[in-house]
């Protein structure tokens, strides 16, 4: 009997041993997601500059338009955590798309060579960073079902796992999983 009883403790030790370290794997894959999309936004980041630059000269009298790209910019920068990286990416997808509805107005810029190549540049950043935001999605599913199914539930109540938020870009949604679109 009392072997019968240490046999059923030792497979329920193994057990919550197993589901904690399917736990940690998730939240670490959960974090790896996020830090690609971190070195997207970084990326994205790095050309606004270059990109305001360029639009400048043509855009004497949309400097509010530049200066909500510029401000997006520098909260995207000073955001920390997860979450606030989140609401400052959405603040920078519509502060860039208030500058590519400005940029129809004029059509030396959008002939311009650098300023091309720029919009190509943050296009392709775009859809990197929309196939990321799917990726670290999925890793939260995985992590938020891990935690809230049993009997995995119970060792992540035990140990301080909790449901994560997905990556929502709430009004921004259809502009951000849309195709960017190059307008010459």
């Amino acid at each position: 009997m009392f072997y019968v009883l240490l046999i059923i403790i030792a497979v329920l030790v193994l057990m919550a041993i197993s589901l904690y370290n399917r736990l940690v794997r998730l939240r670490n894959n959960r974090e790896n997601a996020f830090a690609d999309i971190d070195v997207q936004l970084k990326q994205r980041l790095d050309l606004i500059p270059q990109l305001v630059e360029a639009v400048k000269a043509y855009m004497k009298h949309e400097s509010t338009v530049l200066t909500d790209i510029t401000n997006a910019r520098a909260s995207a920068i000073d955001a920390k955590g997860i979450d606030e990286k989140i609401a400052a990416d959405a603040k920078v997808s519509s502060a860039l798309q208030g500058l590519r509805v400005a940029v129809e107005a004029y059509p030396d810029l959008k002939a311009s060579t650098n300023f091309m190549q720029l919009q190509e540049e943050i296009s392709d950043i775009e859809n990197k960073l929309a196939a990321a935001r799917r990726f670290f999605n999925s890793a939260t599913k995985e992590l938020n079902n891990a935690v809230e199914t049993f009997p995995s539930n119970l060792v992540a109540g035990m140990f301080g796992f909790k449901r994560e938020t997905m990556y929502d870009l709430a009004e921004n949604r259809a502009q951000a999983e849309a195709t960017p679109k190059l307008n010459f």
